[in-house]
């Protein structure tokens, strides 16, 4: 049986491939026929034509034409060959401020250098802002002034197609990768990137009616799905180029940076930690509702591979200095160094602070003291606290300042019943010159009980003494 099946098979093959040439054939007759038909129809066309033209003044106009007769490399030459074949001049001015545009939107995409290429950065160096706002006004003047001199002065009068006018802001896709993108990929990122948003947005809206909290593994399906339709129009370094601006996954990671204020990545480290937490922060997203034992351990073995991930891509020596700004008390001290000039000091003066937190603890503790004395007692640990930190970072201490001097208080004597000049004196211990030469306009022989004398400092006497 089954050697009578293969028997049958094949003579319904050859059956097949004869009558397919038998078609064949009789195209390719017909198709010879046509041709000839064709080209005999053409030639008597041609010799009424001929014949005709001594008669006749009609002037054969080419219907079509190419654009490549009227494009030029020089924008003059270009508005000329337009204007050759009839184009109406609004329609000349719409192409020019077009194709203007469209030059000067390239040029901004490759040559700013916008605050967005800095992914690496949790806040925007403000000399990149100037020079991107200086640099983005003299390619403006530039474009003005070029439609300028190509249509006038009055060119904007005319401008219906000028840049582009969203009503919802794109991302913005410039730099040597994401810019030199051809338009189409470009629109093609906008699509999706709208359309997520779309998506993410009916979801969160959705929730809120429901009265319900966002699920974070339904907004990280969400997130999946997009990285997905970017990988369909980009290449792999394109699309790291994309999600270091743009994913969740790197602007939690500036986050986490811009925190610690003072780590501040290379784009190196920063490219580095991403790659190597990317695909576990993904899977981590995934699971972080999950309340059952297993997944739960899952979740804390990826968390302690990703921290082991994060190391390996900064090296043990950054990496400690990562760690040790996680904690608030250093972050404290390296602030404290850094505006003294010397932020090698930082670990001293954590250190420092340490020890005073500590002695802070077990003043606040001591039921023995009463409020008063604990307010003493803290702001002596202070002060010390102040001057180590002075010494650690190598400066020195102020002078102590010194109590004012006052000046003495003046003073006077009432004259009683037996009051002579020397016995005012002995009271005061002067000599009795010193009162004499400070109460000049009074005769000491005429006093009587209720005068007043003038006694001077006992340490300041006259210089008039003997």
């Amino acid at each position: 049986m089954r050697i009578n099946n293969s028997m049958r098979w094949r003579a319904l093959a050859y059956g097949s491939l004869g009558a397919n040439l038998l078609l064949a054939a009789g195209w390719l007759a017909a198709k010879n026929q046509w041709t000839k038909r064709y080209a005999a129809e053409a030639a008597e066309a041609a010799k009424a034509a001929q014949g005709s033209s001594s008669r006749t003044n009609v002037v054969v106009r080419r219907q079509f034409f190419s654009w490549r007769e009227v494009e030029s490399a020089d924008y003059p030459t270009y508005i000329a060959n337009l204007r050759d074949i009839g184009c109406p001049e609004q329609t000349i001015r719409d192409i020019i401020i077009a194709d203007v545009n469209a030059l000067y939107s390239r040029r901004r995409a490759t040559e700013l250098v916008t605050s967005e290429q800095q992914w690496w950065r949790s806040e925007p160096d403000p000399a990149v802002l100037q020079a991107s706002a200086a640099k983005s006004r003299a390619l403006e003047d530039e474009r003005r002034g070029l439609l300028a001199r190509l249509l006038g002065t009055n060119w904007e009068s005319g401008d219906i197609v000028s840049l582009p006018r969203p009503s919802r802001p794109g991302m913005v896709l410039d730099g040597q990768v994401l810019g030199n993108l051809p338009p189409e990929t470009k629109q093609a990122i906008q699509e999706v990137s709208l359309r997520s948003q779309d998506k993410l947005q009916a979801y969160l809206d959705d929730q809120q009616r429901q009265g319900k909290s966002p699920d974070p593994v339904e907004v990280a399906k969400l997130r999946q799905q997009t990285r997905l339709d970017l990988q369909k129009i980009l290449t792999p370094t394109q699309l790291e180029e994309f999600l270091l601006r743009y994913s969740q996954n790197a602007n939690d990671l500036r986050n986490d940076f811009g925190q610690l204020r003072f780590f501040s990545p290379t784009p190196d480290e920063f490219r580095a930690v991403f790659r190597a937490t990317d695909s576990l922060d993904q899977q981590i997203a995934l699971l972080a509702d999950a309340t059952d034992p297993n997944s739960v351990a899952q979740r804390k073995a990826l968390e302690d591979q990703r921290e082991n991930a994060m190391k390996i891509a900064l090296g043990a020596k950054r990496y400690g200095q990562y760690q040790q700004l996680q904690d608030p008390l250093y972050r404290d001290a390296y602030a404290v160094a850094e505006q003294a000039g010397t932020p090698e000091a930082a670990q001293t003066i954590y250190e420092i602070n340490l020890a005073t937190q500590m002695e802070q603890e077990m003043v606040n503790a001591n039921t023995n003291l009463t409020d008063e004395q604990r307010t003493i007692e803290l702001k002596r640990i202070e002060l010390e606290q102040l001057k180590a930190n002075t010494l650690a970072t190598g400066q020195e201490l102020p002078p102590v300042p010194q109590a004012p001097v006052q000046a003495p208080q003046p003073r006077t004597h009432v004259i009683r019943p037996g009051d002579s000049l020397g016995v005012v004196g002995l009271i005061y211990g002067l000599p009795p010159w010193a009162i004499r030469d400070a109460n000049p306009g009074i005769d000491f022989n005429r006093l009587k009980p209720g005068d007043s004398i003038y006694i001077p400092p006992s340490g300041l006497l006259p210089s008039s003494g003997p």
